[in-house]
C-alpha cells in the first residue's frame, strides 16, 4: 500500500442557534476563511436538559453546527470574532487537530 502524506491543519466546530448563523457566516467570510460547513444538529443534552429539533416549532432554539478547517496561525483571529458573536448568544465552540489531503482546500 502507498504512503499517503497528510498535513496538519485545526478543526473548529461551533454550535450555535440557526437565527444566528448567518450573522456568523458574514464574519467568517469578512476574515476570509477559506471554508466552512454548516450541518444541522438534530438533538442534544446541555445544562437545560434534552432537547429534540422536532419539539422546536420555529428556528429560535434550532442549533447548527459550523466546521471550519484551517491553519493554525488562522485560529486566534477567527476564535476572537467568533467569541465576540458567542458572549451574547448560546453557543458551544471546540478546537482540534485534525490532517488533510489537500492542503491548498485550507
Amino acid at each position: 500500500m502507498e504512503n499517503v502524506t497528510t498535513f496538519p491543519k485545526k478543526r473548529l466546530s461551533i454550535i450555535i442557534e440557526a437565527p444566528f448563523m448567518k450573522r456568523l457566516l458574514g464574519i467568517l467570510d469578512d476574515l476570509e476563511v477559506p471554508g466552512y460547513t454548516v450541518l444541522p444538529a438534530l438533538a442534544g443534552r446541555g445544562a437545560s436538559g434534552p432537547w429534540s429539533r422536532d419539539s422546536l416549532s420555529s428556528d429560535a432554539g434550532r442549533m447548527v453546527q459550523v466546521l471550519v478547517v484551517l491553519d493554525a496561525e488562522r485560529v486566534p483571529d477567527v476564535l476572537r470574532a467568533v467569541r465576540a458573536v458567542l458572549d451574547r448568544q448560546m453557543g458551544i465552540v471546540s478546537l482540534s487537530d485534525v490532517e488533510v489531503l489537500r492542503p491548498e482546500l485550507f
